[in-house]
């Protein structure tokens, strides 16, 4: 058995809409231009701070606003669950994982408040025995911290991360795991320049491939075990 370790946003869900329409109430609201979906996606992964500093540096806004709107933006986010949806395949490879004994968890810069409750709006909190957000730790991802906090609160001597960008690829790599990537999400780069060691499309195919790879790893321990 293994601790599976998943990245949130353009991972399991793609939130990017709603987080959208958070950011342009937000601009709206002190008249600037509303984000784009193509934006919101861009900026997405390194955490809200950082995702607001993009936004407000994208339309200009002065810097004596910023403090206030990062404020008004994570109370509006708290709430913004209307328009996210689970990706194919997703519940099914974590009813999948859970049955075949796998412990679960989420590592993500999203900060604990709109993680928890756009889990519970999608009924998927009961997966999940641990959740490290973006404001659990002084230090976000890529830093391996967090990943690394959420691998041992689950305890297993085996460990993958599953994400979508290359945040998340040099993230697995700061901590030493084998990441998974899933190539429908919010990435910036092409597959090839992410470091991984499987790249899928849906998620029918993860409970084989992390099923292979511990199978893989295990083996290669027992021949170092017997080489020793």
């Amino acid at each position: 058995m293994a601790a599976v370790v998943f990245d949130l946003d353009g991972t399991l869900i793609d939130s990017a809409p709603d987080i959208q329409v958070a950011a342009s109430a937000v601009l709206d609201a002190d008249g600037f231009d509303p984000l784009s979906l193509e934006e919101t996606r861009h900026f997405i992964g390194k955490g809200a701070e950082n995702f607001v500093t993009q936004m407000c540096n994208a339309r200009g806004v002065p810097n004596a606003m910023r403090q206030y709107a990062l404020s008004r933006f994570l109370q509006t986010y708290e709430g913004a669950v209307e328009h996210t949806v689970i990706y194919p395949g997703v519940k099914q490879a974590l009813r999948s994982l859970k049955s075949s004994g796998h412990m679960l968890g989420i590592c993500t810069n999203k900060p604990m408040a709109p993680c928890k409750a756009v889990l519970a709006h999608l009924e998927m909190d009961g997966f999940f025995e641990v959740i490290v957000a973006g404001d659990s730790l002084a230090k976000r991802k890529p830093d391996p911290a967090p990943l690394e906090l959420a691998v041992s609160l689950l305890g297993q001597p085996q460990a993958y991360f599953v994400g979508d960008s290359e945040v998340d690829g040099q993230t697995a790599a700061n901590a030493g795991l084998p990441f998974f990537l899933f190539s429908e999400g919010y990435r910036k780069l092409p597959s090839h320049e992410i470091t991984h060691r499987s790249a899928f499309s849906h998620f029918d195919a993860l409970p084989a491939l992390l099923t292979g790879s511990l199978r893989d790893d295990t083996s290669t321990q027992v021949e170092q075990c017997h080489e020793v």
